[in-house]
């Protein structure tokens, strides 16, 4: 059995164009983003016809948005494992064929515990394989202009938002939630077409895991190949351990009004299509804030766990006020409460993943994606259906709302623990400077003409280097701003300028 080398230096990153074929890979991120999220936000209009069909309780049904969910953030690792071995391409790919998969078998259950491995187990795997190697792939293609890429690939959640649940309605009403469902696997066929068009920028993690004739099979060199593409590493850090978690109670609020919504409007007596209406409107100012959001971080005003820290700070308090809009029947004040939430929803997504370079550097950001997507899965597994089992018990959705804006107040307050929150330099980015900078000293022109002692005295100096062949290190002398070689007999005189 061939011995194992030790772990290599990370490669470096190739420069990120900041623009070219990224803007194309941003839309790319914009129609998957769309055909995720999208539909996992506007699964409300099929939550409403699934109890009435079934006759299951709000509990039951809301498992079926949560194990989607869970799947597509506890198999992410599994996803970035895949493409550190063989590209994002080929892993978006067959992501989009296994979400097809799902709805097309959904449109044929005959219970709910069918909908729980179609739609849940299936096309949540293949949510798992999509979205977060397309995430890696925009931030791979960007480093100024990186939220605002983020920010216009997301644009396509809040899009969708606005477009597919009216559209999922008409498709009840006009081929029932089996056509419907039908109709959605060939709509999620499009991800094939945009894992396509992207692009890899450098060689795969696994050209540079795999030593010289090292056997690819053996137990040691699997297992060695697996921690290195799953970046394990990164669970005994406190930085990246403190931003899972906070993300994790993030996770059990943000859904909750995507899920129940439409059915707590239902609930205070509206119709159907004003309730569908409230989730289209909050698709809007969710492309704004996102917008917007990017835009402001670009900016360099404020760092970007702060900016993440006012959003969801935000966001929890209109979840807390959500119930108090409806109050009385007033379908304004619904609507003005879900616009103010879905703003801030909306802000708060493209910095979630912009924060996560700042945390642990590019070169470790496509394994802390995957893990960051899989610890957060139990915050997406418990939400909705614990807004369901409040809502049994309580009858009404008051309580689910108040719940979910707790665990967005309680996410923030995390947050705000990680190293050198309080600080208002990126910490990361200055070791990373630092570190360039003294790599190019290492490297110039000028290093090998100058001695040590002469190096430590004159830093603070601008030296133009002066080369010739043969140059003798005695012959260099020092003027005010050059080196440059001197007659011996000037030799005393220079070095009392020294």
């Amino acid at each position: 059995m061939a011995k194992l080398q030790p772990p290599q230096a990370p490669q470096s990153q190739p420069a990120a164009p900041d623009g070219g074929w990224g803007w194309v890979v941003v839309g790319a991120l914009f129609v998957t983003s769309a055909l995720v999220f999208g539909i996992i936000r506007s699964m409300g209009v099929f939550f409403v016809e699934f109890v009435q069909y079934f006759g299951e309780s709000a509990q039951a049904v809301s498992w079926i948005t949560s194990i989607g969910l869970a799947m597509q953030q506890c198999v992410s690792p599994f996803g970035t494992a895949l493409c550190n071995a063989y590209g994002a391409r080929p892993v978006v790919m067959a992501g989009g064929c296994l979400s097809a998969l799902g709805f097309i078998l959904a449109s044929q259950a005959t219970c709910v515990t069918h909908l729980y491995l179609t739609m849940g187990v299936i096309s949540g795997s293949g949510w798992a394989l999509v979205f977060t190697p397309m995430v890696a792939s925009v931030m791979q293609y960007f480093t100024r202009k990186r939220s605002l890429a983020m920010a216009l690939g997301f644009t396509g959640v809040g899009l969708s938002s606005f477009a597919f649940s009216p559209l999922f309605q008409l498709l009840v009403e006009m081929y029932a939630w089996r056509g419907a469902l039908l109709i959605l696997g060939g709509l999620s066929l499009n991800i094939v077409a945009c894992g396509a068009l992207i692009r890899p920028l450098g060689a795969h993690k696994a050209v540079a895991a795999l030593a010289p004739g090292e056997s690819a099979w053996s137990c040691a060199s699997i297992f060695h190949r697996a921690y290195s593409y799953l970046e394990l590493s990164l669970l005994f850090q406190r930085p990246f351990l403190t931003y899972s978690l906070a993300i994790t109670f993030f996770n059990c609020g943000y859904f909750v009004p995507y899920v129940h919504l439409v059915a707590h409007s239902r609930h205070e007596g509206f119709s159907q299509y004003q309730a569908a209406f409230v989730i289209s409107a909050t698709g809007v100012t969710d492309i704004v804030g996102r917008v917007v959001s990017g835009w402001a971080s670009d900016l360099g005003r404020l760092r970007l766990s702060h900016m993440l820290v006012l959003w969801t700070g935000l966001l929890g308090l209109s979840l807390l006020v959500l119930p108090l809009g409806s109050l009385g029947g007033s379908y304004p004040g619904l609507l003005t409460v879900s616009l103010a939430y879905g703003f801030c929803a909306g802000a708060m997504t493209p910095l979630v993943f912009a924060v996560v370079p700042e945390i642990v550097g590019m070169e470790r950001m496509l394994g802390a994606l995957g893990l960051l997507q899989m610890i957060e899965s139990v915050g997406g597994l418990l939400g909705a259906p614990l807004s369901g089992l409040l809502k049994d018990l309580t009858g009404s959705y008051t309580a689910s709302f108040l719940v979910a804006g707790g665990f967005l107040l309680l996410g923030t307050m995390v947050t705000a623990t990680l190293p050198h929150f309080f600080s208002c330099t990126d910490q990361r980015s200055l070791q990373r400077h630092a570190h360039n900078s003294k790599q190019q000293n290492q490297h110039s022109p000028e290093s090998g003409l100058m001695t040590n002692s002469i190096s430590e005295k004159l830093n603070h100096i601008d030296t133009i280097p002066y080369s010739q062949p043969q140059l003798d290190r005695n012959s260099l002398q020092l003027e005010p701003e050059v080196y440059m070689p001197l007659n011996q007999s000037k030799t005393d005189d220079a070095t009392n300028k020294c």
